[in-house]
Parts: C-alpha cells; structure tokens; sequence
C-alpha cells in the first residue's frame, strides 16, 4: 500500500468526496475487462502459447454466453495483444472470439530505450497488421484504423522513475499521430508508474521535454466536446477503479489497494465488484452512466483458471443480480472500444440509453457476432 502514495493517495481521497451522492433514474453499470493478453510472454513456447488461445477459444462462449446484460449483450472480453508477440496463427485463432462477439482486440506494446522514430514504426506497423491482415481494429468515419492502447510495464509517457521499459517522454503524441483513440493502462498503483489523476476519465497532452505527461490532465465534461485541434493534441484516458479495501487488511491493520486487477491470488468476489462500483468513474455531468474498468493478465495460467472459471461465473452471477434490476441499475457489459465510445458521446452531449452509442466514432466492421 505505501509504493508511490504520494502519488495517489490524496487524489484518492478527492475522487471519494467527488463521488456523486444520487443520480436521477436508472443508472447505467458499464463493465470491461482490459486484459494485457500475453500468449507468448514469461518464457512460453510457442505451442504453449497457442494451447492457451485454444483453451480461451474454447471456453469462453460455452462458460459465459449465458449471460446476457439489459440489451441482450453477452460479456465482450478485450484482449490488448502485445505487438512484440506477434503471431498470425495466435490471432486468426482470437478473430473466432471476435467474429462471435465475445472479444475485440486491442493493441498492447512493451518497449525499452525506445525513441518516438521507433515508437511510431512499432504502432503503426502492428495496427495496420491487424486491421488489414486480420480484419481486427475499429476505424474512424474515413475508413482510418483507430486502437486503444495499454502500455507495457505501466510505464506510459517514460513513467518509471528508473526510465525503464519506455524511453519515449513524448508517448501521447505519437499515440494520437498513430490512430490511438484512448489510453486504458491505469491505474497502476501502488507502481511508481501511477498518475495523480484517479477514478477519472480525463484528457492529457504531451509536456515537452518531461516524463509523466499523463500525470495530471483535464476532466472529461458532459457536453463541452472540444475542438478538433485540441482532440489532435490531447489523449483520452479511461481509467479503471482504485480505492482502499477496508475488508481484506494486511497485517489486520492497513487496507490493501483495490486497483482492479482480476488474479489467482485476487478472485473477483462480490465486496470487490461493489467497491469498483462505489468508485462512480464518470464523465462529469452524466453521472448515470457508471464506468467499470478492470484489468487483467489473462494468458497467466493461474489467472486463466479464475477468468474462466466459477469465479467468473460468480462475478457475473452478482452483476446480474445487483447491477440490472431495470430500476436501480442497467447493466451493458462493453469493449474498451464501446467504453470510450460512450464517453465521447457523454462528451458530446448525448445522453439516454448508453448502448445506443456503442459505436458513436469508432466502428468495427461488421461482424456476425454483433447485433
């Protein structure tokens, strides 16, 4: 709990007294799970690697397809792939989640002593491999392939006080030259890698010259969309719950960091489901629309057997039964593409029904698993 909590702790306690204390009619629950989807990281051969997609192809709609939220939506799993991974089998293999409607793919990237030449080639390379190669990505209304990104090591903008696993002090620029519509990569507490700005959906611009440009930024605002220029020049980030968790203490006394992470050693229960709820992540001025993003690794054996297991069935079984009841809460499982989908249509103004803007700038092409 005490890594970096300089960092985090007092935003912390400001996202808690900004939490909205009512909001008019139903509220919306929007839950994704990130996943830095690694078949091939940790030393694992490659048949190995292609075992474990198999096992995730295999497992995931016969586990979950049961499950449906208010739209008739079943839960959508967004696999960030690692561009250094790369593997045209280990992908055509994921495109069977895609094309049912259980995944969307996404791009993940680890990088060391890198420089913002290197970085660009690296992004653009990847994302054109799987948009036009395997028909994965979302597109902009010209046609233009788009991704949402997590970055390796946490270690966004050069972040790691050791400048380790980056070296690129400039990352949002050459993330939103690249097609990057929005960040998904935090939080990351108690890393040294963890921004000031918690429980926020906010926008960021790079800081010349300086690390950490994602440190602080400014609140994303219901209606106050902003012009394109500044779109051009500062990332959407769409973060995910951070709190204390009173209820599992280390040592009896201190509270243990709720930073979303779904592992073997940290099962998603039900008191873990309400606290990321609690959080209220929202766009300001619409706060009906709840976001809850959490993270995972999901190709950890261990955490594989969590993520596609009873454990899951349970989480499922408590958001169905807490978070859609059709009066208090709706629940809509989302992508981490839907997610910043709908935070750019609550930018935008819109409000109502969240599904109805799924696809509000960045569209998939169309695929028999959608409707």
């Amino acid at each position: 709990m005490l890594k970096a909590i300089d960092k985090w702790l007092p935003a912390y306690l400001g996202s808690a007294l900004r939490r909205p204390r009512r909001a008019e009619g139903p509220r919306h629950l929007l839950f994704c799970v990130a996943d830095h989807y690694e078949p091939l990281g940790r030393g694992v051969d490659r048949a190995q690697g292609l075992a474990m997609v198999d096992r995730w192809v295999q497992e995931y709609p016969s586990r979950f397809e049961i499950y449906r939220d208010a739209d008739g939506r079943p839960p959508c799993h967004s696999i960030f792939y690692p561009a250094e991974e790369y593997d045209s089998e280990c992908l055509d293999r994921i495109g069977i989640l895609c094309e049912k409607g259980f995944a969307e793919v996404e791009v993940h990237l680890h990088h060391r002593d890198d420089t913002a030449h290197g970085l660009a080639e690296k992004l653009t390379t990847f994302r054109d491999t799987l948009h036009h190669t395997h028909g994965m990505l979302g597109a902009d209304r010209r046609g233009d392939p788009r991704y949402g990104f997590i970055h390796g090591n946490w270690a966004l903008c050069n972040s790691r006080p050791d400048g380790d696993w980056c070296g690129v002090n400039e990352e949002i620029d050459v993330l939103l030259r690249t097609g990057c519509y929005a960040d998904f990569t935090f939080p990351s507490a108690p890393s040294a890698t963890q921004p000031r700005m918690v429980n926020a959906i906010y926008r960021a611009e790079n800081q010349p010259g300086k690390p950490r440009s994602h440190d602080r930024g400014r609140r994303v605002c219901a209606g106050s969309e902003p012009p394109s220029e500044v779109r051009s020049s500062q990332l959407l980030l769409v973060t995910g719950p951070l709190a204390l968790n009173w209820r599992t203490r280390k040592w009896g006394l201190l509270p243990r960091v709720e930073n979303g992470d779904i592992t073997e050693a940290n099962p998603p229960i039900a008191e873990r489901a309400a606290l990321w709820a609690k959080q209220h992540i929202h766009v300001r001025g619409r706060a009906d629309w709840v976001m809850v993003k959490v993270h995972t690794h999901g190709c950890v054996e261990a955490n594989a057997s969590i993520l596609l297991g009873e454990s899951m069935e349970k989480l499922h079984e408590t958001l169905k039964n807490q978070y859609n009841d059709g009066s208090q809460w709706c629940l809509h499982y989302v992508s981490a593409r839907e997610m910043a989908n709908i935070v750019l249509a609550a930018e935008s103004g819109c409000e109502g029904n969240p599904h109805l803007f799924r696809d509000h700038q960045v569209f998939l092409p169309e695929i028999s698993g959608r409707g």
